[in-house]
């Protein structure tokens, strides 16, 4: 590695996790590991059932911006949610040295995250409209306690990307509609790993950047009759070229020697972080007048995503600071249905699956992988002008365990074996949205 200007692999430590980060929430977010349809909007009570055929409220600026053409005049959609999660590690094997504290709570401030978004949609004739939504359902924040038993393989790591999403959607024929978006995300990240002194107290590598990327959303919708319609939508990848410093401290004299000799401390590390592309197929059919049926077909191409974790495999021989991890591809289905309780009020209920994108055992930067999520909800038409709604939804993620067998024991200087599970992995949403009509 050359020194100052030295390049390092990509970096799926804060590619890899999640966030559900309103636009304009500034408070630190929670753990995901796959793309998060939450937002704060109706989805949330419908386990995103029908997310790109369903156009129903402003919010399908960001699911499917052809879905547009079906709201009338201008609308505004303010969602807002908090999450929470009790996500702990529970050691079984890892090396002694390393000592027993298991992190506590993982996920953002003792567990609880707040999030949101703002969707707007403007009628410029009853077959063009154009749209804006500031949101984002990717990114995280994790944080283990400083003396946790995996702290030289993760103490902090956030990823916040936020989506800027200015849209158009024009009606081509009485059953064809079509939108794009252009996606404008800002990505902050920062990241905090123990390193290793052998003796004395740890030392520290933190990393830290902001990044702007850019891609676009196609959506197209066809109204097959007036009681069913479908939605198509394609995400592009975005780009996070994050570059950031490797800056270390608290390091002993021998190995703050090797660090600097070797170009590794103050190297500027080109971490591409690569958002994934996914695809999104949904339906929407009416009953009857009380009933409605949705449903999801979707992939996401996590494969494409920066492999690696930060840290020091070796204190006495650092010669780079990454490791790579492996993930997959990976495919979602939902199911769900709206319910006409009375006038005002329709119920919603919804059930959805998310595949696995890590491969066997999960790594502490991402302790999540499959999850099932389950939603309820209740929306409220007030009069012609104003609707609000309330929705909670659970993601069961199972166990996750971890094997990280070390090269080294932490005598030696490695980062000894991690050996556990993350048990019950669970996030609860609890959700309000506000829409207006004018």
């Amino acid at each position: 590695m050359k020194a100052a200007s030295a390049t390092l692999r990509p970096n799926a430590l804060h590619v890899a996790i999640a966030l559900c980060f309103g636009a304009f929430v500034s408070t630190q977010a929670i753990a995901g590991g796959i793309f998060l349809y939450e937002v704060g909007t109706e989805d949330v009570g419908l386990a995103a059932a029908g997310y790109a055929a369903r156009a129903q409220d402003a919010a399908t600026v960001l699911t499917n911006p052809a879905g547009m053409v079906r709201l009338d005049g201008d609308q505004i959609l303010v969602g807002t949610q908090v999450l929470y999660s009790n996500l702990k590690f529970s050691n079984d094997g890892s090396s002694p040295a390393l000592g027993s504290n298991n992190g506590g709570s993982v996920i953002g401030g003792n567990g609880w995250f707040p999030g949101g978004g703002l969707f707007v949609s403007h009628s410029i004739s009853p077959d063009v409209k154009v749209g804006f939504a500031a949101t984002s359902n990717f990114g995280t924040t994790l944080k283990y306690d400083d003396n946790w038993v995996g702290r030289y393989y993760a103490q902090q790591a956030t990823l916040i990307g936020v989506s800027f999403l200015p849209s158009v959607a024009f009606r081509a024929s009485e059953k064809v509609s079509f939108g794009a978006s252009i996606n404008a995300m800002y990505g902050h990240l920062n990241s905090e790993t123990a390193i290793n002194n052998i003796v004395g107290a740890d030392g520290k590598l933190t990393m830290n950047d902001n990044a702007w990327g850019w891609g676009g959303n196609l959506g197209v919708l066809y109204e097959a009759t007036p009681d069913t319609r479908f939605g198509l939508t394609y995400n592009s990848q975005v780009k996070l070229d994050f570059a950031p410093q490797t800056r270390f401290s608290g390091t002993g004299p021998l190995l703050t020697a090797l660090l600097n000799a070797r170009g590794l401390n103050g190297a500027t590390a080109n971490l591409g972080i690569t958002v994934p592309q996914q695809v999104m197929g949904s339906v929407f059919h009416t009953v009857n007048d009380r009933l409605a049926l949705l449903g999801n077909i979707g992939w996401q191409q996590w494969s494409k995503f920066g492999q690696v974790e930060i840290g020091l495999a070796d204190t006495r021989n650092p010669t780079g600071v990454t490791t790579n991890l492996n993930f997959k591809d990976t495919w979602h289905a939902a199911l769900g249905a709206q319910y006409r309780i009375s006038e005002p009020w329709r119920l919603n209920l919804g059930i959805a699956y998310d595949s696995a994108f890590q491969s066997g055992d999960v790594s502490p930067i991402l302790p999540t992988n499959q999850g099932w999520r389950f939603g309820v909800g209740g929306q409220n038409q007030v009069d012609k002008t104003f609707a609000w709604g309330l929705a909670a939804e659970y993601i069961y993620g199972g166990t996750g365990k971890v094997n990280n067998q070390a090269p080294l024991p932490v005598a030696l200087g490695g980062r000894g074996n991690l050996v556990g599970s993350y048990d019950n992995i669970g996030i609860l949403y609890l959700s309000a949205n506000f829409n207006w009509k004018f």
